[in-house]
């Protein structure tokens, strides 16, 4: 064998805790810091207050929490983002290329 076995978690290796980017955990403590002061500064009863002192942590919790295919839910929605906002023409190229004719 001339080639080199490289196995399938190599790149889990060089996030943190096998997870998490340092964007993405700067992401989640500011969510959980804001809630934090938040939860400080705004006494409430109601429950529908409380979900939106709870918003930014749980924002950020979506954001970082890691999906099958993808680094992260972040990930995914920065991919489909930058697929339709950059009108790319995708061609063709595949192994019966050379057999159609260009109608």
């Amino acid at each position: 064998m001339n080639g080199y076995l490289i196995p399938a978690n190599s790149k889990k290796s060089m996030l943190i805790l096998g997870l998490f980017t340092t964007v993405d955990l700067i992401i989640f403590l500011v969510g959980c810091f804001i809630t934090i002061v938040m939860l400080m500064l705004f006494k409430s009863n109601n429950l529908g207050q409380m979900l939106l002192i709870l918003a930014p942590a749980l924002v950020a919790t979506f954001l970082v929490a890691p999906i099958p295919n993808y680094h992260n839910v972040l990930q995914l929605l920065t991919n489909i983002i930058t697929f339709y906002l950059n009108q790319r023409k995708y061609r063709w190229k595949g192994w019966c290329m050379y057999d159609e004719s260009d109608n």
